[in-house]
């Protein structure tokens, strides 16, 4: 992890003009400061990034991302092999000008050339249909009418039933053991050894997002074939499984080795947007979880986080070693080069023992030098009164708009009032009641206060309902009859998922770090370049560089794809039943997603976020309607204007709160964050000036920060106070402090082992639906019984006699134990 760290700090580029020579550091301590130089620059005056996190991107931009740049030609070909069959069909006339029963007609002719033998054929009408989803851009002369003619055609696809004769299609192309064994022969695997999947994967991607897009001005038509598209997708009539089960059969297929010509980011791409389509955004969870929590008669939620998030203002990242040198050399210049050696910038090097708290070796001096960069705190704490000089305030139209006082209500938990009173009996009256939180009899009159404060904010949350009703089941199987269960889409998915639910985690895990940035390319490792890589590669130095960034764009899109598909299925599980939730969760932490996330954020993460592995002028809709410009390298090294690149911001919120979700009141994961050395890796992603990204960092700085030591809190003061800032406060939570750790590490191992048995008694309880329970009846009527007819094997009457022989007559019968029973 060290190595891989020190290696994933340096930054292309490192000595741009304008930067003043910084303080030379003695020979001894050159190299190290060289490399802290290189992670500090571009993020001491790093702005604000104005970002809006949301389901996913635009609308345009989320169609051009399905196409690799190496595709581009095959945009004309497509265009040919419609114009080919349309001329032949309709003379004379252009697809806008026919009326929609003669579209139609011609849509129903496209299909039926859909079923004939020849392949070739097959492919041709594949590709006009696709042609037909991409807009008919051959026709148009701005991006807005492509975009407006792909939306109609392809509400037009869906109602003449060419999503189920493309799913017929797409089982034939997953089967074909000819493509697979062929690819396996043929090691560079390139585009042409995936066409007629790319193909069929983009009609039906065209067709999820395009009906899938809400916009108010939809006809009712529309809004009508939008519901039936989602449940057809959602649960399915003609096959026993959903759309997303095949998607995620795929992935596990391609990961196996078996079928390493399959595109697999064309297949996460609709993976992902399946999952947004039939489960439901951001918007349709919280919508979901506001009428859950009113049928199960909770109080309603406090906020909506999203929105809360909205509204915060990014803080200053803590101060790095580069602006603690001007400081410093400021102040006292023979005293520089302290801070190079117990900077918690440098965590990475010379990281403490975590459950160490000796403080020898520190000093007033040290705290002067980590305390004299107050003037950053101020913009988070928005302090009135100027402690010490500083920058100048900020106008006061700024910290008027901002919001006085704590972003979010505090929370408790049943579990923190039941410690609670414990504690206090156990001092005051020196026995204790159980979980009875209501008997304060011979509690001092500030316990009672505390005690009613803490029951004004507790929280109980529709996970621990049910929780305590699957402890009932569990307890009371016969008088509580079976559980009513809602088939909603989500649990369709987990029932359908359940049984290969581990090759899916593993194999998306799987591609996310082949896809990672930091990762380093094996031989024995998947290859994810499948459907990027041109049948002949690139003889110049343009081609070359137009390919790099091709690649680049082809990662990061997968990562995208990956992060946002988990977490839509860990947040959606987690409301339909916590155990399907926890399921997931656990198969994720065996198959190291925890480290996995970490070594994505060991990288220098403002590189990432303002990566500008795009151009525009190839990407979709641009380069179907305008005359492509000659490519040079100036232009291709330009990439977009935007601050940031909206995509891989979305990867990381995603990786961040997934790792939130995997470690939230789970002290043996906790401890993994420690062990694995997060607190550097996770303080470097805060340079980050976004405040939803910022917050879940701080979240995950703040469930460790009672296992780092008083050392760490102490070198980290910027950072509690940002926890305190902009975390919500758990009112009995002794994060800051840490002494009282709840769990210790002899404890890890049984939390997660009763964890893994709730989680396989409520899997079987509700979906082994097997006889052989205990408590299935049992036939005791005797004609029953010997009137059933058994299967017996067709070898018995062979061994018949024999076995009466050995189990009947030579046994002896006792009868005088008959009495026994009497």
């Amino acid at each position: 992890m060290e190595e891989a760290g020190a290696a994933g700090s340096a930054v292309p580029g490192d000595g741009a003009p304008g930067k003043g020579r910084p303080l030379q550091p003695p020979a001894k301590g050159r190299e190290l400061f060289r490399s802290q130089r290189k992670e500090s620059e571009g993020s001491v005056d790093c702005p604000s990034v104005e970002f809006e996190y949301g389901d996913a991107d635009g609308y345009a931009a989320e169609l051009s991302e399905l196409y690799s740049y190496t595709e581009e030609p095959e945009f004309t070909i497509n265009r040919k092999c419609f114009e080919e069959d349309f001329q032949t069909q309709v003379q004379g006339k252009r697809w806008p000008e026919l009326d929609l029963a003669q579209q139609k007609a011609y849509v129903m002719r496209l299909l039926d050339g859909l079923e004939v033998v020849n392949r070739d054929k097959r492919l041709k009408a594949a590709r006009a249909v696709l042609y037909l989803a991409q807009g008919v851009f051959g026709e148009c002369d701005m991006e807005a009418e492509v975009l407006h003619w792909s939306r109609h055609n392809n509400f037009l696809l869906y109602q003449m039933g060419t999503f189920s004769a493309f799913l017929e299609l797409l089982n034939m192309e997953i089967d074909n053991s000819q493509a697979c064994s062929s690819a396996l022969r043929k090691p560079p695997i390139s585009l042409a050894d995936s066409t007629e999947l790319r193909v069929l994967l983009s009609v039906m991607y065209l067709m999820v997002e395009n009906i899938r897009v809400e916009p108010e001005a939809d006809p009712p038509e529309w809004k009508s074939s939008r519901e039936t598209f989602r449940t057809e997708l959602s649960f399915p009539v003609h096959s026993e499984e959903p759309f997303a089960l095949l998607l995620f059969t795929m992935v596990a297929k391609f990961c196996s080795g078996h079928a390493p010509h399959f595109p697999m980011k064309k297949v996460l791409l609709l993976l992902w947007k399946v999952l947004l389509f039939t489960l439901g955004g951001f918007e349709a969870l919280q919508a979901m979880k506001t009428k859950k929590r009113e049928e199960l008669g909770l109080p309603p939620l406090p906020e909506d986080s999203i929105q809360v998030m909205r509204c915060m203002r990014a803080a200053s990242p803590p101060t790095y070693t580069i602006e603690l040198l001007d400081q410093q050399s400021s102040k006292r210049g023979h005293r520089s080069r302290r801070p190079l050696v117990k900077q918690d910038s440098l965590d990475i090097y010379n990281e403490r023992d975590p459950f160490k708290n000796d403080e020898a070796g520190v000093d007033e001096e040290e705290n002067d030098d980590i305390d004299s960069g107050i003037e950053g705190e101020l913009d988070l704490m928005e302090r009135d009164v100027i402690i010490q000089a500083g920058p100048a305030q900020r106008p006061p139209i700024e910290r008027v708009s901002f919001p006085k006082g704590l972003p979010w209500a505090p929370k408790v938990r049943q579990k923190d009032i039941e410690h609670f009173l414990e504690a206090s009996r156990n001092k005051f009256i020196g026995f204790t009641l159980g979980q009875d939180t209501d008997t304060l009899v011979g509690l001092p009159r500030p316990i009672h206060e505390s005690v009613k404060t803490l029951k004004q904010h507790k929280y109980v949350s529709i996970s621990d309902v049910q929780i305590k009703n699957e402890e009932e089941l569990e307890k009371c199987p016969m008088s509580l009859g079976e559980e009513e269960v809602q088939e909603t889409p989500c649990e369709m998915l987990y029932r359908a998922m359940l049984y290969n639910l581990p090759q899916y985690v593993i194999a998306l895990l799987k591609i996310l770090l082949a896809a990672a940035p930091t990762s380093k390319a094996k031989t024995d490792s998947i290859n994810i370049l499948a459907d990027v890589l041109p049948e002949e590669m690139p003889i110049t130095v343009l081609q070359s560089m137009k390919l790099g960034v091709d690649v680049n764009r082809h990662k990061e899109i997968i990562v995208k794809s990956i992060s946002a598909s988990l977490l839509l299925l860990l947040k959606h599980f987690k409301l339909n039943h916590i155990y399907q939730f926890e399921y997931v969760s656990q198969h994720l932490v065996f198959a190291n997603c925890i480290p996995l996330i970490l070594k994505f954020f060991n990288q220098n993460i403002m590189s990432y976020i303002t990566a500008k592995n795009s151009i525009s002028v190839l990407d979709y809709p641009h380069c179907t309607v305008h005359e492509l410009p000659e490519l040079t390298a100036e232009s291709l090294e330009a990439g977009d204007n935007n601050q940031f690149c909206w995509r891989n911001l979305f990867s990381c919120i995603n990786l961040l709160r997934l790792l939130n979700k995997l470690t939230k009141w789970k002290h043996s994961r906790t401890m993994m964050l420690v062990v694995f050395k997060s607190a550097p890796i996770l303080k470097r992603a805060l340079k980050v000036k976004q405040a939803m990204m910022q917050l879940y960092v701080l979240k995950l700085l703040k469930i460790q920060t009672k296992y780092l030591g008083r050392q760490w809190r102490k070198s980290n003061m910027k950072t509690m106070s940002a926890i305190y800032q902009k975390v919500r406060h758990r009112m009995n939570d002794d994060w800051a402090y840490g002494n009282d750790i709840d769990a210790r590490p002899w404890d890890f191992q049984a939390e997660e082992c009763t964890l893994r048995a709730n989680i396989e008694a409520f899997n079987s309880r509700r979906y082994d639906k097997s006889q052989d329970s205990e408590f299935a009846p049992v036939d005791n009527c005797l004609q029953s019984v010997l009137g059933q007819r058994l299967e017996l094997p067709e070898d018995f009457h062979y061994s018949y006699e024999l076995w009466l022989e050995r189990e009947v007559f030579s046994q002896p019968i006792r009868w005088e134990e008959l009495l026994h029973y009497q």
